[in-house]
């Protein structure tokens, strides 16, 4: 098993559905994620998080969103840590959502 995970930008955005991509719940999901928040409020929960801009959510392969290539910690689905970093992406707005 890989010892990493990655992020799309897709997968916190609240405009998005879950058929389109979005894996957390849409009272917590913040709008318009960019991946330098995504590595920053990655690195804020102790996360290991490396942007990837250049690449595309296979979904959306129309749009270069990028990613964020984040190491996994022991313990800690990426579904929890999910929606841990869209809660973080709120606090940093000032509150925008809570998951």
């Amino acid at each position: 098993m890989p010892d990493h995970f990655y992020v799309y930008p897709a997968y916190l955005d609240v405009a998005g559905s879950r058929a389109v991509g979005r894996r957390v719940p849409a009272s917590g999901a913040p709008t318009e994620v960019t991946v330098e928040e995504i590595v920053n409020a990655a690195r804020s929960l102790g996360a290991t998080a490396t942007a990837e801009p250049e690449r595309h959510y296979p979904r959306q392969f129309f749009a270069y969103a990028g990613r964020v290539k984040v190491a996994k910690k022991p313990g800690l689905t990426k579904s929890r840590f999910l929606r841990d970093l869209a809660h973080e992406i709120a606090r940093r707005r000032g509150g925008e959502k809570k998951a």
